[in-house]
């Protein structure tokens, strides 16, 4: 006979299993990106809907679910599945959080406009780098570190400086959540554009996307 649900042997296992599964897929996502694309990752915060208190328990957390957990340490790119299986072991439930402004700067629009984009720019033939898509409705565009501090001059080299978009360059000191991870509590964020391995190291100058990211910003706002 089956368990029952209810505080049964068999549905504690169950659970346990299930976090068990979610801790190593978290732990096998952490060991690519440091691994594979060199990036560095930070343990982060999680919330939970449909309250979304913020997991560090900090009742008047500014950025609930959204930002570094203190004194988690980075690991760093290059870290073997073994040790980054020993880091995580520490913050388990953590979500993942990719630190902007070292291995790449991110251009965030709306997950709308960065599809029509993307499909814009690979018709192009453009070099693009990974493409996160958020749960709440971002798409984050990874470009060359520096791309945030260049933001303003590129804008306005190119016409659009007085221009309404719905565009914003993330740099130092800024965090995006990475897949599987949950956002803030609103949901898993997934890959628009996985990273490769032509790309993920060496992501494109942002001024190779900002005209069509800029473009696309416009006709929306329209």
């Amino acid at each position: 006979m089956g368990f029952t649900i209810g505080g049964s042997r068999g549905t504690r296992e169950f659970r346990s299993g299930a976090r068990r599964r979610g801790r190593t897929s978290e732990c096998t996502a952490v060991a690519e990106y440091t691994g594979l694309w060199g990036w560095d990752v930070v343990p982060g915060a999680r919330a939970a809907a449909p309250s979304r208190d913020c997991s560090c328990g900090d009742g008047r957390c500014a950025a609930p679910g959204a930002h570094p957990l203190a004194f988690a340490p980075t690991v760093p790119a290059g870290a073997t599945l073994d040790e980054v299986t020993e880091a995580w072991g520490a913050y388990p439930g953590a979500a993942v959080l990719l630190p902007v402004g070292r291995a790449f700067d991110v251009i965030e629009v709306s997950e709308e406009a960065g599809r029509r984009a993307l499909v814009r720019l690979e018709r192009m033939g453009l070099p693009l780098g990974p493409v996160i898509v958020t749960a709440d409705g971002r798409a984050q565009f990874f470009v060359a570190p520096g791309a945030a501090a260049e933001l303003p001059e590129l804008l306005y080299r190119m016409g659009w400086d007085d221009a309404d978009l719905d565009l914003r360059a993330l740099g130092p000191g800024a965090f995006v959540t990475a897949p599987p991870s949950d956002r803030a509590g609103a949901g898993r964020v997934g890959w628009l554009r996985p990273p490769a391995l032509d790309s993920a190291g060496g992501p494109p100058q942002a001024r190779l996307l900002l005209g069509t990211l800029a473009y696309i910003c416009h006709r929306f706002r329209r």
